[in-house]
């Protein structure tokens, strides 16, 4: 509209400029004498030039205007770039949401400000937050509830099933638990084992550090020495007391599979929490000792340790958020519902495992067996899976913070309605992620000075790779690196093809198919070597036979009856 009105009246200054130079055609008017007529069919010389004058101003403000308008634009991105950076710089860093009173008593505004957020120390790091667990909210929903009673359902229908075939097979209901009893045995010797690790944790880590930063103020090259001796002594203690003895003991005593998992898992936990103490107090001597702004350095006391390694979390703080009160109406019913979950992967195992693995084991290992293995295998494979996310993520974690008042409960977040392995990845273990991104992905930036963002996310999957291979190569007894593998080649490759721009149901449903398909190749492999070596033993074992896959030339006597064949897990 602007630009017809700026052509409307340049037209009509033009006619103006027409008309000026012909002033006899009105009939004769003199100089000086202004002109009438028809009224408007005519306009002075000082009528052109304010006419003119309007116009300019016009133009002049919208220049103006189009310029204010760029920069505004242009600080307007910048912000946004600043904003995101920042978001992604402090990803687990969430505004604290209102409790209801179902979860805590009411607080007044002075105490929910006092435990609503804690910032991490110098300023990055984590912010622990009140916030409740997802599942918790979700499951105030009827219609998410109904999932939960239809699992419940389903299990119901195996434990039925189970005392339908055993009475019909023995003539009376089998109530022995075979498997559990087998799975868990030696349980003392574990019990012993973790109050070894916890104890050492609880005294070696804490004992070194209080020493160190007593060292702190002497000379500088006090320091350096003390720094070296203490930290080699540290790094002594991670790998041979912590790393090395609590596998000796698992390999030695041939533990079981359930009991080698709690083993390996407390001590893998373990060495995360003794790592994150002293990663999160070393910077604060340090800084004490560049200002000296008190007599000696701040130590956390033993009792704020010996919370930190109770707290379901792997990252150190002084101080946590804390609940008013205990519910242990709500600790019951989630330690129950482990119980539940416990039963539940026993069922699945009786029922929909061991049979099948059974009678696959007695084939001849080729393609059409391992492509039918797979594919039979993805539903037991998913329910593990579910059951394990449900049991510890959720049920377990929230127990012990139930007990401890821990406040912060996003130990997951809503990893099922990812469309991105990247998102995954962030989402189905919060507690480790954690611990990964900071004091690996961020340190490894860090000391690279931010130039090998690359290197840091390849160095986090293989750590990550490298662990969770080890956790199964104690607990079976051999080491087959199907997950490794999977991690660092599938896991790697689906985290750029599946990034965080792939939006929509579809990348969801692809997510799921290959999330899927890789927990069917996960069990299946596993439990074609596991009945490989109960099948076919070597009768003198070396390292190397533990690092070859015995599936692979396993040859099973094919004429064997299923009489001669021993019910082995």
């Amino acid at each position: 509209m602007e630009t017809g009105g700026e052509s409307l009246l340049r037209s009509r200054s033009r006619a103006v400029n027409s008309l000026s130079t012909f002033p006899d055609l009105d009939g004769g008017s003199s100089p000086g004498r202004h002109p009438h007529g028809n009224g408007d069919n005519h306009i002075t010389s000082n009528g052109k030039i304010e006419v003119e004058h309007v116009i300019s101003k016009k133009l002049q403000l919208k220049r103006k205007a189009e310029g204010l308008k760029s920069d505004l634009m242009r600080q307007f991105e910048s912000q946004v770039h600043d904003f995101m950076d920042s978001l992604i710089e402090e990803s687990a860093s969430l505004e604290s949401t209102p409790l209801p009173a179902a979860f805590s008593s009411p607080l007044s505004d002075k105490e929910r400000s006092k435990l609503g957020h804690f910032q991490p120390p110098h300023g990055h790091g984590k912010d622990f937050v009140t916030r409740r667990s997802l599942l918790d909210e979700l499951f105030e929903v009827n219609h998410i509830r109904t999932i939960y009673h239809m699992f419940i359902a389903l299990l119901i229908l195996f434990i039925l099933s189970t005392f339908v075939v055993d009475f019909l097979d023995e003539g009376r209901l089998v109530l022995d638990f075979d498997l559990l009893v087998y799975a868990f045995g030696q349980f003392p010797l574990v019990v012993c084992t973790w109050l070894c690790m916890f104890l050492s944790v609880l005294l070696v880590p804490y004992i070194l550090f209080h020493l160190w930063s007593q060292s702190q103020s002497g000379s500088h090259g006090q320091q350096r020495l003390y720094t070296w001796l203490f930290g080699s002594a540290f790094l002594l203690y991670q790998g041979l007391c912590l790393g090395f003895l609590p596998t000796y003991v698992v390999v030695t005593n041939s533990l079981p599979p359930a009991s080698c998992f709690i083993v390996t898992l407390e001590q893998v936990r373990l060495m995360m929490k003794a790592h994150s103490f002293v990663r999160e107090n070393v910077p604060r001597v340090l800084a004490w000792q560049k200002d000296k702004t008190s007599n000696g350095p701040v130590v956390p006391q033993i009792s704020q340790y010996l919370y930190f390694l109770f707290a379901p979390t792997l990252i150190y703080r002084d101080k946590y958020p804390r609940n008013p009160v205990t519910r242990w109406g709500y600790v019951a019913s989630k330690l129950l519902q482990v119980l539940g979950c416990l039963f539940y992967t026993y069922y699945i195992f009786v029922r929909l495992c061991i049979p099948q693995f059974r009678s696959i084991s007695l084939q001849l290992f080729n393609l059409r067996t391992m492509v039918l293995c797979v594919f039979n295998s993805i539903l037991p494979g998913v329910l593990v899976l579910l059951l394990g996310f449900f049991a510890f993520l959720h049920c377990w974690l929230n127990a012990f913070a139930e007990m401890l008042r821990f406040a912060d409960r996003m130990f997951y977040k809503d990893w099922w309605n990812s469309t991105s392995y990247a998102n995954y990845y962030r989402t189905w273990n919060v507690v480790v992620h954690d611990w990964l991104y900071y004091y690996v992905y961020k340190d490894f930036l860090s000391i690279s000075q931010k130039r090998f963002r690359p290197a840091a996310m390849f160095f986090v999957f293989t750590v990550s790779a490298v662990v969770h291979e080890y956790i199964l190569a104690v607990s079976f007894g051999f080491f087959y690196p199907v997950l490794f593998c999977l991690f660092m080649c599938f896991g790697m490759m689906f985290n750029f093809i599946f990034h965080d721009q792939r939006k929509g149901p579809i990348w969801n449903i692809l997510m799921w198919t290959s999330l899927f398909l890789g927990q069917g190749v996960i069990m299946c492999l596993y439990s074609q070597e596991w009945y490989a070596r109960q099948y076919c033993p070597l009768k003198e074992s070396s390292f190397l036979d533990l690092l070859t896959p015995r599936s692979w030339s396993c040859q099973r006597d094919l004429m064997a009856g299923p009489n001669k064949i021993k019910w082995d897990y």
